[in-house]
């Protein structure tokens, strides 16, 4: 068994990823995607790849061996699903290694604006005499009883409304793609449409992935019908929501506030508006954007999850035929 890593992301010996593999595994690891060589695409019965899933579909032609592809994460945007499904290759993902910690930062992101704890934090870094002011954040709220729109109840969606619910958050869920019955199961409230979450939301937290479907889906429209002083937390993927929308919409006042840990663009493209501004601290944002740098997944204990379960499900694979979380199944020898 041959394991390409596309992309290393730990320093020293790979001491995980050889356990995981078990006996008689050869593990070769790349820095980057940009430096697998062309022999040892050929060579590789199955792929890690962190960063690299352009990379991987791009080169997909030279994979002669390749049984499996796992994208060490939870998104697969970028793997082509329908190409390398004809190809005989399974494409999994690591949907578990980071629930918890991205639920977690989801709610943090929604309390860090809801309680002033940035706005709080610079002014009194500023000036702790002129600025010992409980108003002076912009868009602090009770969270008791206000109502906490979750778009997508995956795994990390689940988990945020949980979280939600234990402030005394009344939780409801825009998702077509679940079955009826799942408002039942859970106790929260599902609505028909978009619109309708956003229309009737304090808080809207994004946990969908990128698909075509979902590409730019919050949008103008829905920033429009937001309630006075609602919010949005994105924690999924840069772009479902659509920036320059959200740009136009924040100046305008609504929402009232964002907190985004991924962007369309990543590293943040400084020539976007909406970044100019919160690099500059315009004065209209303060207080309403905050920005974290993709970092909603992050944790040491997560990120050995992640190395673990991503060689593991290729081990399960090829020694015991057991695929776990594969997300091309339909296009498998189509």
């Amino acid at each position: 068994m041959h394991i390409l890593i596309t992309d290393r992301n730990f320093q020293g010996e790979p001491l995980l990823e050889r356990e995981a593999a078990g006996k008689g595994a050869e593990i070769e690891i790349f820095d980057a995607p940009d430096q697998v060589t062309d022999a040892a695409w050929a060579r590789a019965d199955a792929v890690v790849t962190y960063r690299g899933t352009r990379t991987v579909t791009a080169n997909m032609a030279k994979l002669q061996r390749c049984r499996i592809i796992v994208r060490g994460g939870v998104g697969y945007d970028g793997l082509d699903l329908s190409g390398l499904g004809a190809r005989g290759i399974a494409v999994c993902t690591v949907p578990d290694y980071g629930t918890t910690e991205v639920a977690d930062h989801a709610i943090a992101l929604m309390l860090a604006l809801r309680r002033g704890i940035v706005s709080y934090h610079d002014g009194l870094r500023a000036d702790p005499h002129a600025n010992w002011r409980f108003r002076l954040p912009p868009v602090v709220d009770r969270l008791r009883g206000a109502t906490f729109g979750v778009v997508g109840l995956g795994r990390i969606g689940t988990a945020a409304a949980r979280r939600a619910q234990a402030f005394d958050m009344r939780v409801q869920f825009f998702d077509p793609h679940l079955p009826d019955g799942v408002d039942l199961a859970t106790g929260w409230h599902r609505v028909k449409t978009l619109a309708e979450l956003f229309e009737t939301s304090n808080a809207v937290s994004i946990h969908t992935p990128l698909t075509d479907e979902t590409r730019g889906m919050i949008d103008a429209d829905c920033f429009a019908r937001m309630p006075d002083n609602a919010v949005l937390v994105n924690t999924a993927r840069g772009a479902v929501v659509d920036v320059d929308a959200l740009y136009e919409a924040l100046k305008a006042g609504r929402p009232a506030a964002a907190a985004l840990d991924v962007l369309p663009v990543e590293p943040a493209d400084r020539a976007h508006p909406l970044v100019q501004a919160y690099a500059a601290r315009e004065a209209w944002q303060e207080g309403r954007l905050i920005l974290t740098p993709h970092a909603a997944f992050y944790t040491e204990p997560g990120l050995l999850d992640m190395r673990r379960k991503a060689v593991g499900t290729i081990a399960a694979y090829l020694r015991d035929g057991v695929l776990r979380n594969c997300v091309n199944g339909a296009y498998l020898n189509s």
